[in-house]
């Protein structure tokens, strides 16, 4: 699939060739679903909470007299009846959990889907480089006006912040447009937009990153952040490794128990044999 690049002015300048397979082949419309459900269902909050009759503030005054009066029997305006009353089952649950989970590698299939599905519909814009010489509101409106982006978007930026640092600040107060850091890009944000704009720089990184890894080299081989980890804690184990093997060949002991601590075990023990 080839897809037109375009400057900040507009002009097609090249074209960048995308291999289908690599993101799908063909869009599956019920695991971008299911990926969709699970990040919106990961926002909510769970802490809602209603008042019942005794937590709604106003007067505790009895409306009328209990008889004589031919209306049906109250006490305050408050009970669930009554127009600004308290509920009669007001939620008390402080926060519910609604959160929902995907495995990895089917996450990452349905993010690279999700852009697939954009770019059959040409909705995507790639940019050959995304930056401003300062922060401008007005130079970011003209920049998605010439690249025909008349509808919501999401900008996905370079994770480089003082890279992006410009754009962050021209766009952040344009209506309809959210900014995203590109290794943080997935299949609602680019779904709950009508557009995604990206670096042509960004978009070849992140097709070939951690997103990349959709089969059992995910886990055998694994890229980003998790890569980062493995190999620290291997770096600690070869350090341990090699000081117990210092120690052993200077042939050093364990340090031995302090006496005083030693002392007051053994009198602790015989204590409690005495007992």
């Amino acid at each position: 699939m080839e897809v037109p690049v375009y400057n900040m002015q507009g002009a097609q300048v090249a074209k960048l060739n995308i291999d289908e397979s690599a993101l799908g082949g063909e869009v599956n419309a019920a695991l971008v679903k299911q990926a969709f459900v699970m990040y919106h269902a990961n926002r909510r909050q769970g802490s809602s909470r209603t008042k019942n009759r005794h937590e709604v503030e106003g007067s505790t005054r009895k409306l009328y007299k209990q008889k004589g009066t031919g209306n049906a029997r109250h006490g305050d305006k408050k009970a669930n009846l009554f127009k600004g009353g308290g509920h009669g089952h007001s939620k008390k649950r402080t926060r519910e959990d609604f959160r929902l989970t995907m495995p990895k590698k089917m996450r990452r299939k349905a993010n690279r889907n999700a852009l697939l599905a954009k770019l059959v519909d040409s909705e995507v814009r790639v940019i050959d480089d995304i930056s401003f010489s300062e922060p401008k509101t007005k130079g970011f409106q003209e920049f998605l006006e010439a690249v025909k982006v008349d509808r919501s978007a999401i900008v996905a930026l370079s994770a480089d912040e003082n890279k992006s640092r410009n754009t962050r600040l021209s766009a952040r107060n344009v209506d309809g447009v959210r900014l995203i850091r590109i290794d943080q890009l997935n299949a609602f944000e680019m779904l709950n937009h009508r557009y995604v704009v990206v670096g042509r720089t960004e978009l070849e990184g992140w097709l070939k990153g951690p997103s990349s890894q959709t089969g059992k080299d995910a886990k055998v081989s694994p890229m980003g952040r998790v890569a980062g980890e493995a190999t620290a804690v291997t770096g600690v184990k070869k350090v341990i490794r090699g000081t117990k093997a210092r120690l052993a060949a200077e042939g050093a002991k364990p340090a031995a128990k302090p006496a005083a601590k030693a002392a007051g075990k053994s009198a602790a023990k015989k204590g409690e044999v005495t007992k």
